[in-house]
Formats: structure tokens, C-alpha cells, sequence
């Protein structure tokens, strides 16, 4: 066969293999629905143990199944189990790698773990241990809690720059002091040293108790707003939730009745629904 009908050929095999996927296959068909989707690429959760669902199974342990963002149980209508719905691809497709005591300055990791996994949609909720590492004097600085968050954000951004990002306010802790200070089960738990910063003497009235707590109050406020101002700086892929989580109302019957303090499984489905919101992901 002469050398341009061999050309010839092998051209229209190429447009016919193009016409039968419906045009370059480097970019995904769009969906018939405007709605954003998390991308098959799935979900991953960075922070603490709030996102791991600690505590929402009845044990002093993480409980993921629970977890707010990554959650597959029925117990919590999670951000993948709402993300599910619109998008069946990302079945299985979670990967929680928040972790009990995870500071700021662990989500630079975090985030190495979740490029790694291709994750298309990324939720970030961290700041309660860096209040609660210890006495006031132990908190981490302002400063390093936002060179810390910048950090991870930027893996993120560099490794996958087309991710959407929700940024997620840290809860309203001296809001749990003032609901559960005067609750015996609470104070009892509470003594076992959990968030000594804020919880340690939760029924003094004295004047040094009294400052230690609005100084945690305080420091939470800073962190928040560094939060928002990270996420702002990150660009138009990471969405803050607004302080919405931080405006919850928490009350006892949304915590687990072993520590006074990780949200069992109605205070996780509520910061779902609460962030689920924010997320820019909702219909």
C-alpha cells in the first residue's frame, strides 16, 4: 500500500477514536448537573480528633465511620456521604488523615498524604490542641499557628493546585466550659487533664481561673481569624466556612458522655451540616 494511504488510514483511526470518546480525553465530560463535585479523586480530612470522630463510638478512640468529613456511616450524614450522592465515582475514595493531638504544625504531613492520595476535595480542622497542649504558656503562638497552616496549604496548592480546600473555624471551647462547669459528670471527666488550659479548676471562680480562660478564649478568636486570612490568601480553590462551626451552640447532649468534650455522633452530624454550608459543594 503506498506510504499516503498508510497516513491517510491511520489519521481517520485517530478521529474515529476521538468522535467514540467524545473528544480529547484529557479533560472529563462535564456533568449534565451544575453543581460542583468533589472530582473523582474523593475526600480527605486533615486535623485533629474532632475530624477522626474520637470518641462518637462510646470509646476513648477515633471513630471514623463517624467523622464529620470522611465519615461512612449511617449514624452521620457526612461530607462524603452528601458528596456520594452527587457523584458515585468517589465511592471508597476517603482517606482521613487527621490524627488525636494533631497540632498545626502537623499538617504539612497531613497534606503531603493527601496529594499523594489525589484527593479533589480536602477539609481542614485543626487548632484545639494548639490551645490545649498544656497551661496558657504552652499555647502556640499566633505567629507560628499561621506559618504552620500556610505551610500545609501551600502542598496543597502546589501538589494539587485544582483541589477545592474548606478551611473550617475551630469550635467555641470556653463555650463548652460555660455549658458542662457546672455539670458534675463533666468536671469529673474534665480532671483527668483534658484541655488543662481551659478546663483544669473548671468550677473556680478565682480571678487567675477566670483570666487563664478568657486568655484561651482570646487566643481561639486569633487562630480563627488567621484561619480565614490563610484561606483568603490561598485563592478562589479554598472556601472558609465563616466562623460557622466557631458559632455553634454546643450543648452536652451534643458530646460523648465519656469526656465532656470530643461531639458524639448528633454533634458531629451537626458541624457536617453546619460546614456542609460553607463548603460551596451544596445544591
Amino acid at each position: 500500500m503506498p506510504r499516503r494511504w498508510v497516513a491517510a488510514l491511520a489519521c481517520l483511526a485517530a478521529l474515529v477514536a476521538l468522535a467514540c470518546e467524545g473528544g480529547s480525553s484529557a479533560e472529563p465530560r462535564p456533568t449534565t448537573s451544575a453543581r460542583p463535585s468533589s472530582g473523582p479523586g474523593g475526600i480527605a480530612a486533615l486535623g485533629d480528633s474532632i475530624s477522626t470522630g474520637f470518641a462518637s463510638c462510646l470509646v476513648l478512640t477515633s471513630c471514623e465511620r463517624n467523622s464529620w468529613s470522611t465519615g461512612d456511616g449511617l449514624r452521620v450524614q457526612s461530607h462524603y456521604r452528601r458528596l456520594l450522592e452527587q457523584n458515585p465515582a468517589i465511592r471508597d475514595r476517603t482517606y482521613n488523615h487527621a490524627r488525636p493531638g494533631a497540632r498545626a504544625d502537623a499538617l504539612e504531613g497531613q497534606a503531603r498524604a493527601a496529594v499523594r492520595d489525589r484527593a479533589d476535595y480536602v477539609t481542614v480542622l485543626v487548632g484545639a490542641n494548639d490551645v490545649c497542649r498544656g497551661g496558657v504558656d504552652a499555647m502556640t503562638p499566633v505567629a507560628q499557628f499561621r506559618a504552620d497552616v500556610d505551610r500545609g496549604l501551600r502542598v496543597l496548592r502546589t501538589g494539587r493546585p485544582k483541589a477545592r480546600v474548606l478551611v473550617v473555624s475551630i469550635p467555641d471551647l470556653y463555650r463548652l466550659w460555660e455549658v458542662g462547669h457546672d455539670d458534675a459528670r463533666a468536671t469529673r471527666a474534665w480532671r483527668r487533664g483534658i484541655c488543662p488550659a481551659l478546663l483544669a479548676e473548671a468550677t473556680s471562680t478565682a480571678p487567675a481561673d477566670r483570666a487563664r480562660r478568657a486568655a484561651v478564649r482570646d487566643r481561639i478568636d486569633a487562630y480563627n481569624a488567621e484561619l480565614k486570612a490563610a484561606c483568603r490568601a490561598y485563592g478562589a480553590r479554598c472556601r472558609h466556612d465563616g466562623g460557622a462551626l466557631h458559632k455553634v451552640r454546643f450543648t452536652l447532649d451534643l458530646l460523648n458522655p465519656l469526656d465532656w468534650f470530643h461531639p458524639n455522633a448528633t454533634g458531629q452530624g451537626r458541624i457536617a451540616e453546619v460546614t456542609w454550608r460553607s463548603s460551596g459543594l451544596a445544591s
